[in-house]
Parts: structure tokens; C-alpha cells; sequence
């Protein structure tokens, strides 16, 4: 059964598609870049063959969309006979709320969810619920599947996902605890049972997903009991532009003396911070560890904090689980700069014991998309 996943962000719209039958094949990928620009470019993969990199005219992601699909069914270059073959569309929709704890079929009443909670990811969801609109038009008839990166932590009790401030504010606003990348978390806890070769109920591992954003989870079984990531991905470890961790004071501090609106310190916070605010040389982790051997004091320090807390959370996560069978580290960072590991492993040691796994996994929250995906589907047909 061939399974399309879609990844809209604000000007992109990613895009994988599998056979997801016997070993749930990968047969091509790509990526739509630069949305709404002149500059608009597609690059699109056939397993086993180069990639095709060319300029696109693509005012919108409807338009995107299309263009995937006419990649896919392309004469030169094509995957399929043409779309009728696609059964089933997944989407990774980044906030699902309290109201969707596993992945789901769309309908009119998960479009209406989705855009509610827009409110709480504006640059993610929009993007999302244009994409799912678009192929519900292009790809008609064919079912439509959300995959929230909510949906994972939906496992983790109150007292770990309220906030210490009125409770009113929890039941008019919903502002509690979310945390993000819940599909990569998913996908590299089984992963990691596969390789250690144990049922993952038996298992407790510290899930470390380290990109841009970057994000840990202590898992116990196949539940999530806590992730540090909160109402929004800035909270947290320190990441490319986001500043993780911070005292809520520092806020209101920078409105009253640096004169800026409640918008501009968000955008601090957001964008102009973690490595790159603290270097002052890059979001990259690459070029820190370039600048460290040139003697940069300033992109040390923004390594060393950025290990430092990932210590400490780690630190954390293995007093809640009690055991730790495996630190788990993937996404860009985690599994391109070994480095990173290697540090951490060296200094956690001693607190969690020659038992403890360090493991570099690579995550594939698309393939899990698509098996949900999959999943769903199968019970239409059944």
C-alpha cells in the first residue's frame, strides 16, 4: 500500500513516500522549498538515483502540493502510474492539544481541532492545515491522517504536566505541559528496543532528539512520563535560536528596559537566542565546534551550556525513572556529531553505571507517520 507523507512548515512542504507493506520500503522523498518566493525550488529523490534539484513557480502550499504530486507521477522520472494509487495521506501536525492522544483519521471536527489550536503553534499548524486542505482537493477520496508530535506525551500525569501558577489559567487556556517531537521520541524508543533486542514494556530509556530544536523524554515502557519541552518548544534544553530554560522574570525585565513589546521579546527568546545568542557566531553546532578550535571563549561557553543541560535533565530523568536502560541521542545533532554523546557519556557514568546503554539512533518520523498512517487505513478496508 502506498503511503504520501506530508511535513508543511511556514514556506516548505516536505514530502516521503512508502510502500508500507512487508518492509515498508522508502521509495521517494523531496522537499519544496521557499514557498511564496521567486526563489521557489523542488528537490525530489528516487531511491537509488540522484537528486533532482529545479526552480518552481509556487505561490502557496496548494500549489506545492500539486507540485508533489506531479513529481510523483512525473513521465521522466515517475513512482507511480499516477495518484490513484496513493491509498492513504499522513500529515505530522505539531499540536494536537489535550484532545488527540494518538493519531487519527481527519474529518471536519480534527480540521476545526487543528485550527484551534493554531492559538497555541501559530508557525506550525496553519501550515499543517493548509497542507491536509490542499490533498484532501488534489488527492480526492483518499484518506487523510494527522500524526500530532503532542500525542506521545499524553501519557504523563498532571502533577508532571501543570504548571505552578493559578489553576484557572490551566482550565481557561489549557496552558500546561505539551512537549514536542513526541513522533521521534516514539520512533526511537522502539527503535531502541529493536536493537537491544527487549520488549519495550520492560524497558526505561532517556530519549535525546537534538536538532534546531532540541528536546529529552524519559520513557518507561512505550509511555512518555516527562519531556522538557512545555506549553510551547521553547522551554527547555538550550537549542539553535531558542533559549531553553530561563527565570519568566527575565521577561518583563527586558520589556521595562530595553523598551520592547511583548512580540519582540518573544522573537528574542525564539529566534535570536540558544547557540546562536550566546556565541554570537551560529545556530549551527558545525561551526561552534569550528569556532571552539579557533579559540572562541564565547562558543565554548554556549557548548558547555548546552551539554551542561542536557546533563541535568538527564541527571533528572534518572531519578523519576529509578533505572536507566539507554541514553538515546538522534536527529541532526545527536546522530551526525558523535562528540556530543561521547562527552556526556564519559560524565553521566558514574551516576548511571556500567549497565547504562549510550546509543546513537537515527530517527524516521516520517516511516512512523506513514504506518500509522497505514494502520488507519487498514481498518477503513477491513
Amino acid at each position: 500500500m502506498f503511503i504520501l507523507v506530508i511535513n508543511c512548515g511556514s514556506s516548505s512542504a516536505k514530502y516521503d513516500l512508502f510502500d508500507v507493506d512487508g518492509k515498508s520500503s522508502d521509495l521517494c522523498r523531496g522537499i519544496v522549498e521557499r514557498i511564496g518566493e521567486d526563489s521557489a525550488t523542488l528537490t525530489h529523490e528516487i531511491m537509488g538515483e540522484e537528486k533532482v534539484h529545479r526552480k518552481v513557480s509556487c505561490r502557496d502550499h496548494h500549489q506545492a502540493i500539486e507540485i508533489i504530486r506531479d513529481a510523483l507521477i512525473d513521465e521522466k522520472k515517475s513512482v507511480l502510474r499516477d495518484t490513484s494509487e496513493v491509498k492513504g495521506v499522513g500529515h505530522r501536525v505539531v499540536h494536537g492539544g489535550e484532545e488527540f492522544s494518538e493519531s487519527t483519521l481527519i474529518n471536519e471536527n480534527v480540521l476545526k481541532s487543528i485550527e484551534k489550536f493554531s492559538e497555541l503553534a501559530p508557525l506550525h499548524n496553519p501550515p499543517s492545515l493548509e497542507g491536509i486542505k490542499s490533498c484532501m482537493k488534489i488527492f480526492q477520496g483518499v484518506p487523510q491522517a494527522a500524526v500530532f508530535d503532542t500525542a506521545f506525551h499524553h501519557s504523563m500525569s498532571k502533577h508532571v504536566f501543570c504548571y505552578g501558577i493559578p489553576y484557572e489559567y490551566y482550565e481557561k487556556y489549557g496552558i500546561r505541559r505539551y512537549g514536542f517531537h513526541g513522533t521521534s521520541h516514539r520512533y526511537v524508543a522502539n527503535k531502541t528496543a529493536e536493537i537491544l533486542k527487549k520488549p519495550i514494556e520492560k524497558l526505561k530509556t532517556i530519549t535525546v532528539h537534538l536538532g534546531n530544536g532540541c528536546s529529552i523524554a524519559a520513557v518507561s515502557g512505550a509511555k512518555s512520563i516527562d519531556t522538557s519541552m512545555g506549553f510551547t518548544p521553547l522551554e527547555g534544553l538550550l537549542m539553535g535560536t531558542r533559549s531553553g530554560d530561563i527565570d519568566p522574570a527575565v521577561v518583563t525585565f527586558l520589556m521595562q528596559r530595553e523598551r520592547v513589546t511583548d512580540e519582540q521579546v518573544n522573537d528574542i527568546l525564539n529566534k535570536k537566542s540558544g547557540l546562536l545568542g550566546v556565541s554570537g557566531v551560529s545556530n549551527d553546532m558545525r561551526d561552534i565546534l569550528g569556532a571552539i578550535k579557533k579559540g572562541n571563549t564565547r562558543a565554548k561557553l554556549a557548548y558547555d551550556i548546552f551539554v551542561y543541560r542536557i546533563k541535568k535533565y538527564i541527571g533528572a530523568y534518572a531519578a523519576v525513572l529509578g533505572r536507566v536502560d539507554a541514553v538515546v541521542f538522534t536527529a541532526g545533532i545527536g546522530e551526525n556529531l558523535p562528540r556530543i554523546k561521547d562527552d556526556l557519556q564519559k560524565e553521566l557514568r558514574p551516576l548511571l553505571g556500567e549497565n547504562t546503554r549510550f546509543l546513537i539512533v537515527k530517527t524516521n518520523e516520517e516511516l512512523l507517520i506513514a504506518k500509522d498512517t497505514y494502520e488507519l487505513v487498514s481498518r477503513l478496508i477491513d
